[in-house]
């Protein structure tokens, strides 16, 4: 979004997931085919990230999760590192009076220890600016793994064991599920990977259990308001049944 763009207004619609989250894959992969650099397909991934951030509002959508570093990304090359966490630093500093004026509140989850302070001090600028904005919820996986938020979940639980205040015999899916980063979102209802790539790769496994799930083939850089809503259409298609009777999605 730019500060050109205009105020989001309520949407009038009722239908389809309240919650989306998205692996945005291919940043890479559609630079290359265009002879341009790898970091000039994570820039333009941002500018779809604008996109989808204001078209998940006009699709009432409540809240939108996505991947934007896993804690795996650390493996790439230190330029690489360099220019993701540079154009995290530009999206916050650029578009954050934006977000914050169209009344998007923004979370992130992900582990924060050993990332520099003033990432740091900026991922918290943003959480404590928007907090009460409620138009929807702009959810950022930041250095994130599911197998760590879970180990994260586990060590907090045997703390309160060995503290004396909890039993063994207390910790079922709900108290793991109470101790996972942003337990107070619900689950997505809908997962949407760009670039062909079939897998969760780490993202938000506990969470995704009953989550439906859509590949897409386009790479994340063209991804738009049309593959959204065509993502959403499957989803609509689908039957949910949750272990039970079945439960039609909306349409």
């Amino acid at each position: 979004m730019t500060n050109a763009a205009a105020p989001m207004t309520a949407p009038d619609r009722s239908d389809g997931p309240a919650h989306v989250a998205i692996i945005m894959d291919g940043h890479g992969r559609w630079a290359a085919a265009r002879g341009l650099p790898r970091a000039e397909g994570h820039r333009r991934g941002v500018e779809a990230l604008r996109r989808v951030v204001r078209a998940s509002h006009e699709l009432g959508i409540r809240y939108l999760t996505i991947f934007s570093f896993s804690s795996e990304n650390w493996s790439r090359p230190a330029s690489e590192i360099g220019d993701l966490f540079g154009l995290l630093r530009r999206f916050i500093r650029n578009d954050l009076a934006t977000l914050h004026r169209d009344g998007v509140r923004v979370r992130v989850i992900g582990e924060r220890d050993g990332l520099e302070p003033d990432i740091c001090a900026l991922l918290s600028e943003a959480e404590e600016l928007t907090r009460g904005n409620t138009k929807l919820t702009l959810v950022v996986a930041f250095n994130y793994g599911s197998r760590q938020e879970i180990a994260r979940a586990a060590q907090r639980l045997a703390r309160e064991v060995a503290e004396g205040r909890r039993a063994p015999a207390s910790i079922d899916a709900d108290a793991i599920g109470a101790h996972l980063d942003a337990p107070d979102i619900p689950d997505p209802d809908l997962i949407i990977r760009t670039s062909g790539e079939q897998r969760l790769s780490n993202f938000r496994m506990w969470q995704a259990a009953y989550s439906e799930r859509v590949f897409v083939p386009m790479h994340w850089p063209a991804f738009d308001k049309a593959a959204l809503e065509g993502a959403i259409a499957e989803f609509g298609r689908r039957e949910r049944r949750f272990g039970g009777l079945v439960a039609k999605t909306a349409s």
